[in-house]
C-alpha cells in the first residue's frame, strides 16, 4: 500500500491527480519541442500553462490536507508528506523554468527585425537578422556601419550634384547673368 494513501484517502487521490498532470506536462513538452510553427507553439505553450496552473493549486491543496491532518500524525509521516509536497513544487518549477524557455525561444523568434537595406532590395529575406541573437555591441557596430554608409551615400551625392553645377555653369549657354548668378548661389549653398 502507498505511504500517503495510508495516511488520507484524499491526499493520495491528489497525488495522483498531481503525478498526471506530471505526465501529461512531460509529454507536451516533447510535442512542443516537435511543433515548428510559431502559432502552434503558442497555443501548446498556453495549454501547458494552464496545466501548470492546475497542478499548483492542486499542491496547495495536498499542502492544506497536510497541514490539517499535521496533529494526527508522527513526525516521521509528516516529514514524508512534507518531502513529497517539496518534491512535487520541484518539479513543478522545472517545468515553470521549461515554459519560460519555450516562451523566450518562441518571443525571440517573433522579434525579427530588418536591419539592412530597404524593401527595394532583390534578397531582403536573406538579410533578415534575429536582433535578439546580437550582443549590445554587435548592433551598435551595426548601426554605426549603416550611419557610414548613409554618410558616404549622402557626400557622394553632394559631390554628384556640385559636379553637376560645375558643369551647368561651365557651359556657354545663353542664360541671363540673373539666371547664371542664382544657379551659382544654388550650388555654392549644397
Amino acid at each position: 500500500m502507498d505511504p500517503v494513501s495510508a495516511v488520507s484517502e484524499e491526499l493520495a487521490e491528489i497525488e495522483g491527480q498531481i503525478n498526471d498532470l506530471f505526465r501529461a506536462l512531460s509529454n507536451g513538452f516533447q510535442k512542443l519541442e516537435k511543433i515548428k510553427d510559431g502559432n502552434r507553439q503558442s497555443r501548446q505553450l498556453e495549454e501547458l500553462t494552464d496545466k501548470m496552473r492546475d497542478c499548483k493549486s492542486l499542491i496547495k491543496d495536498f499542502d492544506r490536507e497536510v497541514k490539517s491532518l499535521e496533529g494526527g500524525n508522527d513526525a516521521n509521516t509528516n516529514r514524508m508528506l512534507n518531502d513529497r509536497r517539496q518534491s512535487m513544487v520541484k518539479e513543478l518549477n522545472s517545468y515553470v523554468a521549461l515554459k519560460k524557455k519555450y516562451s523566450s525561444n518562441l518571443a525571440n523568434n517573433n522579434k525579427r527585425v530588418d536591419l539592412f537595406d530597404g524593401p527595394a532590395e532583390d534578397n531582403m529575406e536573406e538579410n533578415v537578422l534575429l536582433a535578439s541573437n546580437m550582443s549590445n555591441q554587435e548592433l551598435m557596430n551595426k548601426g554605426n556601419s549603416m550611419m557610414d554608409d548613409t554618410d558616404q551615400a549622402i557626400e557622394r551625392g553632394k559631390k554628384v550634384t556640385w559636379d553637376l553645377c560645375h558643369l551647368i555653369t561651365s557651359v556657354h549657354f545663353p542664360i541671363s547673368i540673373k539666371e547664371e548668378s542664382h544657379s551659382i548661389l544654388y550650388c555654392a549653398s549644397l
